[in-house]
């Protein structure tokens, strides 16, 4: 069984959202220790979500980290010399990592534009159910469904 997590480190919020959802968006999209660069990136990625849907950034991308979020994952374990992919439930804390991941990676993987663009455009996308970050999830749900059967593996 799984200790729990003592000393799990608390993220303090950014100081133009005042978010500490957004705060570790940042952390995610920070490379190599540049974290003023992925601030410019993500802040200029919110000031063209503002320009492009005139709407409040904060809302749409919330609506993009629900709606990529994950409810079921596979994991893999191994019984009696086969490896099973077992559905589990994902945990909150896990659900917003893995929406973040799949967000940065999507954005990541379009070429031709500056990044704060590709993000801007993957965040709206995903709030709206579509782009690569959501069908991810879909994916990643289609998976957990096709393996149902081992579910009673999990213990």
């Amino acid at each position: 069984m799984r200790r729990k997590v003592k000393n799990r480190n608390i993220v303090s919020p950014d100081f133009k959202y005042d978010s500490a959802k957004v705060s570790k968006f940042i952390n995610y999209v920070m490379q190599r220790g540049q974290k003023e660069t992925a601030r410019k990136i993500v802040y200029s990625a919110f000031n063209e979500i503002k320009e492009k849907t005139s709407a409040e950034p904060m809302e749409i991308f919330d609506a993009a980290l629900k709606n990529t979020g994950p409810m079921t994952e596979v994991r893999s374990r191994r019984v009696g010399g086969a490896n099973y992919q077992i559905p589990r439930e994902v945990r909150p804390e896990r659900r917003s990592f893995l929406s973040m991941k799949w967000i940065i990676e999507a954005a990541r993987e379009a070429k031709g534009k500056p990044m704060a663009e590709k993000l801007a455009d993957e965040i709206i996308l995903a709030s709206k159910n579509e782009g690569k970050a959501v069908k991810k999830r879909e994916d990643t749900h289609k998976m957990a469904e096709a393996n149902k059967a081992f579910a009673h593996f999990a213990w």
